[in-house]
């Protein structure tokens, strides 16, 4: 024959499961509120240290304003979740679970808002601000590098600029051994050589002291980036660091303005300019005719020269002049929160990290639910009491004989509990030995 004891199995097991999970929950009523103080705590210290570096005032205003904060912080959390951890999974119809989900979900975002973000501050704000200041180095040194090579750009005009004055130089000379106009002598065509030759060796020279004075700036603008690096890298308060950056980037700005003026490019478009344009053809002073016909025809020759040379000129500075202007990057202080919200997607750890102190205990409100589910589907009866087998039957009565016997008082207790009753146990004794049988009566009679 079948057992009848099966079906009783399963609804034993569910009931005792039942009684686990009830006892657990009880157990662990302590831990959880000790656990959610605790989150609310490191919440409420690092919300402290956030909120710090906001604040202005003095420094008593600024202690006592943050702790203030910080305190209202780490109570409304801890209110907020053990508010959920009690009623939420108790909450069992749809609506009003679904009610429970929406108001978890906007005190999470109104945690988030008023904590997560000063404690994201606190804990990644000196690493966001060191990278606004490692990514502000990197600004400079391009604009510095862009200033520089505009600067030195002028540079390549000077070997042009030599070229002809010494063409000129040689021309003067030939001339005073008649090679130009067929007489030998320092007359016309020889000073005016030598005049164009002395114009363009001077322009050379102005090319050259540009040059040094675009390595003198370019060096010191090194020096200024040296010294930022060092206090990117350095270990002191960021705020003194951030501080003395911003000195150093002022005048990293300065030299970078002024590495643009010193640009020689416009001095050698205006000298080209005026070399043909201020062109005046001297008179011829031969002392013949054909002598003085021969000097303006060399002279007509030099004019077009000099007019090709101050084009060629002209044309290498306006490509020079058309270089895109440097614009100086501008060094923007910012406190550690502002740093953490605009570099967010770098220290998404320290996000994680930040939102994870505040938000935890929503996990554990959701473990609550689960387990509150259990135990209330484990705990309703698994049959009706008309439908119950013989091997049911017994089984809940074994069931109910497990909960009387647990419910049932120690025998110390039920010691101390005996003995104001004893006298009345005595007394009841002593009764009984007084009453006589009715049978034992009608055998004597």
């Amino acid at each position: 024959m079948p057992s009848n004891n099966g079906p009783a199995a399963p609804a034993a097991t569910a009931a005792s499961n039942s009684l686990l999970l009830s006892k657990g929950v009880t157990r662990l009523e302590v831990t959880l509120k000790l656990t959610t103080a605790i989150l609310a705590l490191a919440a409420g210290v690092y919300t402290y240290l956030g909120v710090r570096e906001l604040l202005n005032g003095s420094p008593t205003t600024v202690f006592f304003a943050a702790v203030i904060y910080s305190v209202a912080v780490s109570v409304g959390i801890y209110a907020f979740w053990i508010f959920l951890m009690q009623f939420m999974p108790h909450v069992v119809d749809r609506t009003g679970r679904w009610l429970m989900f929406g108001c978890m979900l906007l005190g999470s975002l109104m945690i988030v808002a008023m904590s997560s973000w000063l404690n994201a501050s606190a804990l990644a704000g000196a690493a966001a601000i060191q990278q606004h200041l490692a990514i502000t180095v990197q600004n400079y040194t391009r604009d510095l590098d862009t200033a520089n090579s505009n600067a030195i750009a002028a540079q390549g005009l000077l070997p042009d600029i030599q070229l002809a004055s010494s063409r000129f130089a040689k021309l003067a000379d030939a001339e005073r051994a008649g090679s130009l106009t067929g007489t030998a002598g320092s007359g016309t065509v020889v000073q005016l050589l030598t005049q164009m030759s002395g114009q363009l060796d001077g322009l050379g020279q102005e090319v050259q002291a540009s040059g040094k004075r675009v390595s003198a700036l370019f060096e010191q603008g090194g020096k200024h980036l040296a010294k930022m690096r060092e206090l990117i890298s350095d270990r002191g308060p960021i705020s003194e660091r951030s501080d003395a950056f911003a000195t150093e980037s002022l005048a990293l700005s300065g030299v970078i303005a002024n590495l643009q003026q010193t640009s020689v490019a416009p001095a050698v478009k205006r000298a080209a300019a005026s070399l043909s344009s201020t062109f005046i053809a001297p008179a011829a002073g031969g002392r013949t005719a054909d002598l003085a016909d021969r000097q303006t025809a060399v002279v007509g020759k030099v004019e077009t020269s000099i007019a090709a040379q101050a084009a060629s000129l002209s044309d290498a500075a306006d490509k020079i002049l058309a270089l895109p202007r440097v614009e100086p990057a501008r060094f923007q202080t910012m406190s550690p929160a502002e740093a953490v919200l605009r570099y967010a997607s770098d220290f998404i750890p320290s996000w994680a990290g930040a939102i994870s102190i505040d938000l935890m205990p929503a996990v554990l409100v959701l473990i609550l639910c689960v387990v509150h589910a259990a135990i209330r589907r484990e705990g309703l009866p698994a049959f009706s009491a008309s439908g119950m087998t013989a091997g049911e039957l017994v089984a809940a009565l074994q069931m109910a004989r497990e909960v009387e016997d647990a419910r049932r008082p120690v025998p110390g207790d039920v010691a101390v509990e005996a003995k104001p009753d004893e006298p009345a146990s005595s007394t009841a004794t002593a009764d009984e030995e007084n009453v006589t049988p009715l049978s034992s009566a009608r055998h004597t009679k």
